[in-house]
């Protein structure tokens, strides 16, 4: 049998043991609080009590990349390469919230560089788009933000970021349109210029539809 794995005082929220986080989680609540009341319910009453609190820890989970550090997400993981040939890592879910109405968006997100002398550690392709999409976001911006962030960190100008995205502000309100996704595309360097290298991306990068 294996062991069980440890686990903080508050599950999946860690980071809420930290002072100053516990005391803004705290002050979120607050305001919860009175946007439940606001909207004509009673958060005295037994299924909402804990909601506030609930609701506080999960946006602040949520938007945890506002506080992370980029030199501690990759954590020195870049490594010496004679490689010239295209890095792709297909389909890295993502989850975020749309600035607009902070409501989620999330999808996949398909990475591509080619290397100049290092490539980055695989993980750190999907630790980069957490860092940049658990944050209040725009799809294009989260695109825009991957590529640059694996160019600065893989020291290279070629790179190509495809993002597929399905948005709640789209599907369960507004226009209400269910099967709707939206893609968006980023070139760097030579991905801008070369049709076949795009094309070299394009094949390898599957889309899977995780979207529904």
């Amino acid at each position: 049998m294996k062991p069980a794995k440890p686990t903080a005082p508050n599950g999946d929220f860690p980071e809420a043991d930290d002072a100053t986080s516990a005391a803004t989680i705290k002050e979120i609540a607050s305001h919860v609080e009175a946007i439940i009341n606001l909207l004509g319910e009673d958060c005295t009453r037994e299924g909402l009590v804990k909601t506030p609190m609930r609701a506080a820890r999960a946006l602040h989970f949520l938007t945890r990349g506002y506080r992370q550090n980029i030199d501690e997400v990759i954590n020195g993981a870049v490594f010496a390469t004679e490689s010239n040939g295209m890095v792709s890592v297909d389909d890295i879910e993502f989850y975020s919230m749309c600035e607009h109405h902070i409501l989620p968006f999330f999808g996949t997100i398909s990475i591509g560089y080619m290397p100049s002398g290092h490539v980055l550690g695989i993980s750190k392709l999907g630790r980069i788009v957490d860092y940049h999409a658990r944050r209040l976001q725009l799809q294009e911006r989260l695109t825009r933000s991957v590529a640059q962030e694996v160019a600065r960190e893989a020291g290279t100008t070629d790179v190509i970021v495809m993002c597929r995205a399905a948005h709640m502000c789209m599907r369960m309100r507004g226009v209400q349109k269910e099967r709707s996704e939206t893609v968006t595309v980023e070139t760097l360097g030579r991905f801008a210029t070369d049709p076949s290298l795009r094309m070299q991306f394009f094949a390898t990068a599957r889309g899977a539809n995780l979207l529904g």
